[in-house]
């Protein structure tokens, strides 16, 4: 995410971090060369420019010239002035109206049918909602097949009318369903529609006066840039709508949408969306994404997702295990479960200060962990709960049973007798005898 806008905005502040005299000269030619990562991140160039006027104005302002470290204070403006462009802060959705109605709007293939299982999960499972979702795109083939089974996967049902091709008609049923059943949030996914296309743009506004929406989120594809803010303009100018969703963005994206489409719409991003699983799916803070963007990567995020995953009970029980040398095959399998719960590989890695930078060319595969996992499942119950009867004939079995090398086994055997030492370590004697233990490692 932003990887090649990080890397270009690390580069022009370089021009104040060296050792000669600064001067308004130096801070011109960073910002220019700042614009031009912009540009390149196909941020508009209006914006671009006068986002860079207010950082020069407020860096000439703050006396940058004259301070101790030049180059971090001028991080700082551009970091506070990323966020303010992005909205300044995070954005709560709108859960007023008994049932909450959330009308999801967009084009074609933005991934708003996906995003509305997304939704529907984060509600549940975030805010203990009970949802209701509405397959109201009755034109597009599977479309009402394909948010069945998003509602399978999250247990959420989806309201459907047969055979109806109408879907101001869908919409107006299923509030008068989620009023009756007890449903207290209704979101309706519409059909992708050309924002050209007349006739589709006075249905999407047919169903808005119909259900009068609380809430009603624009979703976008983020790896078409500018086009997407030139889209949400016009959208917003019929729809007037609240929010938006930004999607795929960890594709290939430039960063353009993110960073423009605030300023042209005056509407907040709401929420931003990677990959494909239902819990990829999070709330938008300016302020962390601009620490992403420079490069601070984003703990906070990272605390967050971990702490989703995180079972007092089973943290405690665990502790005690690892205290009495017992942690097994079985723990170590929970502990996968629980980080892959957590999100995209990458983007968790992305969120660690540096870390961008260093796995910009490494392609971390969701997969990361599937021979680790293959493994560990080709142990028997006994081999699982007890790591040290492990011999030569048993490593075989596994290898043939898991389809890996009997070197792979060796080395996942290794890697956890060591994982395993290490925290024993440091839950016995704190970081004392870690500290112990790493002094007398072998060097190279």
């Amino acid at each position: 995410m932003f990887e090649n806008l990080s890397e270009k905005l690390e580069r022009s502040f370089k021009l104040l971090k060296g050792e000669g005299k600064i001067s308004e000269i130096n801070v011109a030619e960073t910002l220019k060369e700042v614009r031009k990562a912009l540009l390149d991140a196909d941020v508009n160039y209006k914006i671009a420019k006068t986002f860079t006027d207010e950082v020069k104005k407020k860096a000439l302002g703050q006396n940058v010239l004259n301070s101790v470290k030049p180059g971090q204070m001028m991080i700082k403006i551009v970091h506070d002035e990323l966020a303010e462009l992005m909205g300044g802060k995070a954005t709560d959705i709108n859960l007023g109206g008994s049932p909450s109605v959330i009308l999801i709007a967009g084009l074609q293939g933005s991934g708003k049918t996906t995003f509305s299982g997304k939704l529907a999960s984060y509600l549940k499972t975030k805010k203990g909602r009970a949802p209701l979702l509405v397959a109201g795109d009755v034109y597009r083939p599977a479309a009402i097949e394909q948010l069945t089974v998003l509602g399978a996967q999250i247990g959420v049902p989806v309201f459907t009318v047969a055979g109806s091709t109408d879907p101001v008609s869908i919409a107006k049923e299923a509030v008068k369903k989620a009023k009756a059943s007890g449903y207290d949030v209704v979101i309706i996914d519409t059909a992708g529609r050309l924002a050209v296309d007349e006739e589709m743009m006075k249905e999407v506004a047919a169903i808005k006066k119909a259900v009068e929406p609380q809430e009603i989120l624009f979703v976008v594809d983020s790896m078409t840039g500018q086009d997407a803010v030139n889209t949400a303009k016009e959208f917003n100018d019929r729809l007037n709508f609240n929010g938006v969703v930004l999607t795929k963005l960890d594709g290939d994206t430039r960063g353009g949408a993110a960073l423009s489409i605030r300023s042209v719409v005056d509407k907040p991003i709401k929420f931003v969306s990677t990959g494909e699983k239902m819990e990829a799916l999070d709330v938008f803070h300016p302020e962390r994404m601009a620490d992403r963007i420079l490069g601070m990567g984003d703990i906070v995020s990272l605390v967050e997702r971990a702490q989703e995953q995180y079972d007092t009970e089973q943290a405690r029980e665990l502790h005690k295990k690892i205290a009495k040398d017992k942690f097994n095959y079985n723990d170590f399998l929970d502990q996968i479960g629980q980080i892959k719960k957590m999100g995209n590989l990458k983007d968790l890695a992305g969120m660690i200060p540096g870390m961008s930078k260093a796995m910009k060319d490494v392609d971390i595969d969701d997969n990361a962990f599937k021979n680790i996992e293959a493994i560990i499942h080709s142990m028997t119950p006994l081999e699982r709960e007890d790591p040290m009867i492990m011999n030569g004939g048993r490593r075989k079995r596994i290898a043939d049973g898991s389809g890996t090398s009997i070197q792979e086994v060796n080395r996942l055997i290794k890697q956890f007798d060591d994982m395993r030492k290490m925290m024993k370590m440091v839950s016995s004697g704190g970081g004392k005898n870690l500290a112990r233990m790493m002094a007398n490692m072998p060097k190279r």
